[in-house]
């Protein structure tokens, strides 16, 4: 290797994203990827649907502490962590899996935390999400209140809401006493191509698109409550703009809501998917877990301090999704047939 090539080599950033196999993991090292950086991607798995493009990938398990004194062997210039227990409304909400969803995920954090202040990290991201927020403020699905100071006194709806919210004040902890460089974004339902789309841990943009695909022309698909229950999208590439900003800034840390103000209830969001697949279709109602009544995410704080809202309308994110989706329920129809 020449000189010329060394010194390009010194001025690389190098990040590490924790949960590279996942959907917003494996976006984010594209993303990361085509701005330039070294990537060194780690999960249990490999992503399910695309080849990662890290520079390195790691299988392990992120509970493991030697796994992560292997995988911070080196004083990154960011790292992401996203790696967490998670699926949707069926998942988190059961009740079957709390104990699961707290250890595995609170020990994830504790070794990121630990190892990575140890290394000499510069910067890390934790993904926080839309569900610490207290269950009193999110009653009415007309009026959610989510504005980043609500989240106190707490109480959120459930466990992976209480340790997401422990995990906060972890990296906050970690910033304070060992000046550990933290940017915290809580996620308001991420959704798009490439992410869970069957399997009882896909979430409800991405549950809906799969219900339509499907279904035939004037067939019914199923949602659970009465459907009157709000929620806001955000499209996955309007999310790593928000991520890379809030990175790039120099004195904001966060806790910020990282979503879309586009509040819809389910009918609705449901009805979009129905009219882009160009069925005609019934919608019917039963019984499942449901979560709050009402939440959309409140995007002041984050325009005040980095100027960021999200652009892309919900039906624009759905259209791409839905036919992402679509594309995957045929594939597999014919390997069936």
């Amino acid at each position: 290797m020449n000189r010329k090539s060394k010194t390009k080599n010194k001025k690389t950033k190098r990040a590490l994203v924790c949960g590279a196999g996942g959907f917003i993991g494996h976006h984010l090292v594209n993303r990361l990827r085509k701005e330039g950086f070294w990537v060194r991607g780690v999960d249990l798995k490999y992503p399910e649907f695309s080849k990662t493009s890290a520079h390195q990938f790691i299988l392990g398990d992120l509970r493991d502490q030697k796994l992560c004194q292997r995988i911070l062997d080196i004083p990154f210039d960011e790292v992401y962590q996203l790696a967490a227990d998670m699926g949707g409304a069926g998942y988190i909400f059961s009740g079957e899996h709390d104990a699961d969803v707290m250890h595995n995920s609170a020990t994830i954090n504790l070794n990121i935390a630990h190892y990575g202040t140890r290394v000499g990290i510069k910067k890390l991201f934790y993904s926080s999400s839309a569900c610490i927020y207290p269950e009193y403020n999110q009653l009415d699905e007309n009026n959610p209140k989510c504005s980043e100071e609500s989240a106190y006194p707490a109480a959120p709806d459930s466990e992976y809401g209480w340790e997401k919210l422990f995990s906060e004040r972890l990296f906050m902890a970690y910033r304070r006493n060992y000046g550990l460089n933290t940017k915290i974004a809580r996620f308001h339902n991420i959704f798009g191509p490439e992410g869970t789309w069957r399997g009882g841990k896909e979430k409800a943009p991405a549950a809906v698109c799969r219900k339509v695909a499907e279904v035939k022309n004037a067939g019914r698909i199923e949602l659970w409550g009465d459907g009157k229950q709000t929620r806001s999208f955000l499209y996955i590439d309007e999310c790593l703009d928000g991520v890379r900003k809030l990175m790039n800034s120099k004195d904001f840390h966060g806790p910020a809501n990282i979503g879309s103000d586009e509040m819809v209830n389910i009918n609705q969001l449901a009805q979009i998917v129905i009219d882009l697949s160009g069925k005609k279709l019934t919608i019917s109602h039963i019984k499942g877990p449901l979560g709050v009544r009402g939440r959309n995410s409140d995007n002041k704080l984050i325009y005040r301090k980095l100027k960021w809202k999200p652009k892309i309308p919900l039906k624009d994110g759905l259209e791409k999704t839905y036919k992402w989706i679509s594309e995957q329920v045929d594939r597999t129809v014919r390997l069936i047939q």
